[in-house]
């Protein structure tokens, strides 16, 4: 898990997406223009909350996360996901 200098407000949480398969259950392996996007992440960082939300996800949970969710950053150089907390599915 990552150590990031970066601090996300209100409802927000930094998730760390997980990497795409690399090959089916069956062993195939999926080229790079056949991946899906990963849906499933490490929470890195999170922000407070606010008086309506309080924060429900911790640092180092694993979550899910719907396919167009968070706004795609890049952080010295490795990728992240800035959303709110209302875009997490669940915590595995």
């Amino acid at each position: 898990m990552s150590d990031v200098k970066i601090k996300p407000l209100a409802d927000r949480v930094l998730v760390e997406p997980m990497e795409a398969e690399e090959k089916t259950a069956s062993g195939i392996y999926i080229p790079d223009t056949a991946k899906e996007k990963p849906q499933k992440g490490t929470v890195v960082a999170l922000g407070s909350g606010t008086k309506d939300v309080t924060m429900e996800v911790s640092k180092g949970d694993v979550v899910l996360y719907g396919k167009y969710a968070g706004t795609e950053i890049n952080i010295d150089g490795k990728d992240y996901l800035m959303m709110k907390q209302s875009d997490i599915l669940a915590v595995v």
